[in-house]
């Protein structure tokens, strides 16, 4: 039970933390013509190979759940790159000294940074058309990372991520 509560905890943390979106597209494509998907062979995405797993499995969930099949013949061809970096701290506290008196002045400052600094992620998927070669769709999330998370924890933020991030693809009736 204790376990349990521990990973709803640390699930809802993951859940209330800000997943920032972009896309771009090419506004002159049919998105009604892909039907089907499947992924760059030489996929490289910049995860270890366990988080590579869990974000393939999240794709998956969530292009069935669009209605998108999974083909060795696809349509789309998927491509994914990933980059974690640091955000610098941007609080401050500044402490000053100064003084003033008949034509003399002076003054210090120094600035203290507050808090740490916080590890993100950046998740680019690139939507490639197989039979002309060219990017016609991108979506980028960003998304703070605890690599000392719970497996559990780490699928559950990918789904998230995922799935937020699909939410900008143009609707399309299947």
């Amino acid at each position: 039970m204790r376990k349990l509560l521990l990973i709803l905890i640390t699930l809802l943390f993951f859940s209330c933390s800000v997943i920032k979106v972009e896309q771009d597209y090419d506004k002159d494509t049919d998105f009604s013509s892909y039907t089907t998907y499947n992924y760059f062979g030489d996929l490289n995405t910049g995860l270890n190979e366990l988080d590579d797993k869990r974000l393939i499995k999240a794709i998956d969930a969530t292009m069935r759940m669009k209605g998108f099949l999974l083909t060795e013949d696809p349509d789309i061809l998927i491509n994914i790159l990933s980059v974690d970096y640091l955000n610098p701290v941007r609080n401050n506290v500044g402490i000053g000294i100064g003084g003033t008196g008949r034509s003399v002045g002076g003054g210090v400052s120094v600035g203290l940074p507050v808090g740490q600094s916080k590890l993100i992620r950046s998740i680019t998927f690139e939507f490639v058309d197989s039979r002309k070669n060219n990017l016609f769709w991108q979506g980028i999330g960003r998304t703070k990372f605890s690599a000392n998370a719970s497996p559990e924890a780490k699928e559950e933020k990918l789904k998230i991520l995922v799935e937020k991030v699909f939410e900008k693809y143009p609707q399309v009736n299947l």
